[in-house]
């Protein structure tokens, strides 16, 4: 999963009860009740319960102009900006900390982003040595040399490449190389005849051509070389493989001598290439999507040099726009903002360059901001949820009707594997190397591109880092690493606005947290990407043919059940949405089932006028809030492997006869769906 005022954020970080079974729910009034104040009374349950649980919020928190989707999520962020910022003011006015420290590192990158008048004195400055070597290009091996370079600075031209732990040997780290160097957001975008896709599709060279002339071309000029670059794209894309397609674990690695890479494109040579980037000598890399280099390889050889050359000027003003003067950051906010997500207007600009300095040294701001907002006690807590949770979810796996004990016996010694890492890390990443300065933002966020390219190709040849989060403490977000084996849940994944810890009932800790995070994180260890791979982090085939077959079977349950909620003008693609789709039913069910072990479920009593049952699904719903504009939807659709929330709320919650009893659904209501087309897999 991607997942106040500062006083009532250090509370629900602080006031903490001291287990999950210790929570005060009862000194909780109806009016501060997030299950009771966010109800919309006029939708029933049973007919739209994600709008029955929080359609009296929406209809309070309209979504701001500068924003795509108003959210839970949204919310937390808000006040964690708040505390972000007071650390980087506190930073900046340390100008004499040693440089290459953290405090001057996290102070000098704030101050040349809001430093607004050197930005805007800059203008283009600061890309000037790139866009000269461009301009230098005049033959297809400095093409290709000014391409490899442009990799380590963060501009993703003709492909993507990575490097990350080897699917078939999670103990060795080894390049990636797969399909990329498209401006627009997936391949889709270039094929697509639907009214929203076509009238972006119209827009997007009328983008690239502003971009050119501010880049010094005249209309004719740039409107030509919008036309190249367009006409580049479209053939990668072209290549390129579906949102669907790039799910298949075993489809998408092909792992290749660098020599037989080179004998499939002949139009590169990816000793020289490679070694451009500062990548040491290889024996292999994995190819996600072989066809795709082989078209890229004749798009090298049919494009003119000169429509190449506009690709890579093109590439470089895109990725570097939001960060120069206002001319180009806001061309790139009426495309990317306002025409494809619906934004009327910019966010403040504060809250984007602290985005961007989350993006780019957020473990240095979150050392401050763990020491200061984030208690062990909050850690030990949540910490003893995820086990409960964990043991939930063996338990379930024991009593599988449709599951051999054989692969069972294996998925528990897999789940039992599984790393926890809750609330911030023990061991803090090594920023050593890395200098910012205030002389430019654009240039702070080149170096940083730089640094993070040369952390990763470093890794070659090393053993695993499994001390590292990928995300920082104050990400209200989770995820489940397939290779290492192991659950990440940021400290922010846990907390409700308003709502000190210390008041949360055990319905609301198990399903906000316990369920839309925790549960959903494991569940992703078993769903159909992460079951190809054992309970070492490899893909292994360690499911007997039948469990596979009978996992594939409900499976395609919920692929159907997905594929008919329409969005808009749109079906939701249920293919693309399988594994989080997954993650989803199976984090509500697990958590459910760890509910039920707890006093508050026991007993039986209500609160605020609600059953423990009612409470947990409403919580499952809280989790979820927020709406989002047509436009964001639209995109969502096309781009992302999640589903629309109010759909990871109706979806899972449509499966369990528990909601059903909770809220009486009945058959006919339209919250309701026949026992035989109700989707258990976990």
């Amino acid at each position: 999963m991607l997942k106040r005022c500062v006083v009532l954020l250090l509370a629900a970080l602080c006031g903490l009860a001291s287990n999950p079974g210790a929570a005060q729910a009862a000194q909780l009034p109806a009016s501060r009740d997030p299950l009771v104040r966010n109800i919309d009374p006029g939708v029933k349950p049973r007919d739209d319960f994600f709008l029955h649980a929080n359609g009296g919020w929406i209809k309070a928190h309209p979504i701001p102009p500068s924003e795509r989707s108003w959210s839970i999520a949204k919310e937390i962020q808000e006040e964690i900006y708040v505390q972000l910022r007071g650390i980087c003011d506190e930073s900046a006015a340390k100008a004499d900390a040693p440089a290459g420290s953290s405090e001057r590192n996290v102070g000098n990158f704030w101050k040349a982003g809001m430093d607004t008048s050197s930005v805007e004195a800059q203008g283009i400055a600061p890309l000037r040595p790139e866009l000269d070597r461009i301009g230098a290009v005049e033959s297809r091996a400095a093409l290709l040399e000014t391409a490899a370079f442009f990799q380590t600075i963060g501009v993703n031209v003709l492909h993507s490449l990575y490097v990350g732990q080897d699917d078939k040997n999670s103990t060795a780290y080894v390049v990636f190389l797969h399909q990329g160097g498209i401006g627009l957001p997936d391949r889709d975008y270039y094929f697509l005849d639907d009214p929203t896709t076509a009238k972006i599709r119209e827009e997007y060279p009328k983008h690239i051509a502003a971009m050119f002339r501010l880049l010094g071309s005249d209309e004719a000029e740039a409107e030509k070389s919008a036309r190249a670059v367009l006409g580049i794209e479209t053939a990668l894309a072209a290549a390129s493989r579906t949102l669907e397609e790039r799910r298949d674990p075993y489809a998408n690695y092909n792992k290749m001598s660098v020599d037989g890479l080179s004998a499939a494109t002949p139009a590169i040579d990816w000793k020289r290439q490679l070694a451009a980037m500062g990548v040491p000598a290889l024996d292999s890399v994995v190819v996600g999507q072989p066809e795709f280099f082989a078209g890229l390889d004749s798009t090298l050889g049919a494009a003119p040099l000169d429509a190449w050359k506009d690709y890579l000027r093109w590439s470089l003003v895109n990725t570097y726009a939001p960060y120069l003067s206002s001319a180009f950051d806001e061309q790139d906010f009426r495309f990317y903002g306002t025409i494809m997500s619906g934004q009327e207007e910019q966010r403040p600009r504060w809250k984007r360059v602290l985005d961007a300095e989350e993006n780019a040294i957020g473990d240095l701001m979150g050392q401050v901001w763990v020491a200061r907002y984030c208690s062990p006690a909050t850690k030990e807590r949540y910490e003893k949820l995820t086990e409960n949770v964990f043991d939930a979810y063996a338990e379930r796996i024991k009593k599988l009707p449709w599951m051999s004990e054989e692969t069972k016996e294996k998925a528990l010694a897999k789940l039992a594997k599984v790393d926890r890492k809750v609330g911030y890390p023990d061991t803090w990443r090594d920023y050593s190397g890395l200098t910012m300065e205030r002389d430019s933002y654009a240039r702070n966020q080149m170096r940083t591109n730089q640094w993070w390219f040369r952390y990763y190709i470093d890794k070659l040849g090393k053993p695993i880092d499994r001390t590292e989060w990928f995300m920082s403490p104050q990400t209200y977000n989770a995820y489940f690493d397939g290779s290492k084996v192991e659950i990440v849940l940021p400290a922010a994944a846990f907390l409700v606005p308003g709502v000190a810890d210390s008041l949360l009932d055990d319905a609301i800790l198990y399903a906000y947290a316990g369920g839309s995070t925790i549960g959903h994180e494991i569940t992703h260890g078993f769903d159909d990407q992460g079951r190809q791979y054992d309970a070492n982090g490899n893909m292994n085939a360690w499911w007997t043919a039948q469990d596979s077959t009978r996992f594939a079977e409900r499976a395609m349950l919920l692929v159907e059940q997905f594929n008919a909620y329409v969005v808009g003008d749109r079906n939701v693609r249920g293919e693309a949405t399988l594994g989080e789709n997954i993650a989803d039913l199976g984090g509500v069910v697990i958590a459910y089932d760890a509910f039920k072990k707890t006093d508050q479920w026991k007993k039986g009593e209500k609160i605020n006028g609600l059953t423990p049952d009612q409470r947990f699904f409403l919580a499952y719903a809280l989790a979820w809030l927020g709406h989002a504009r047509p436009e964001a939807l639209a995109q969502q659709i096309m781009t992302d492997v999640h589903s629309p929330r109010f759909l990871r709320v109706n979806g899972p919650v449509s499966n369990m006869p528990e909601f059903y009893e909770a809220f009486g659904v009945k058959p006919g209501d339209p919250m309701h769906r026949t026992e035989e087309k109700r989707v258990a897999i976990w």
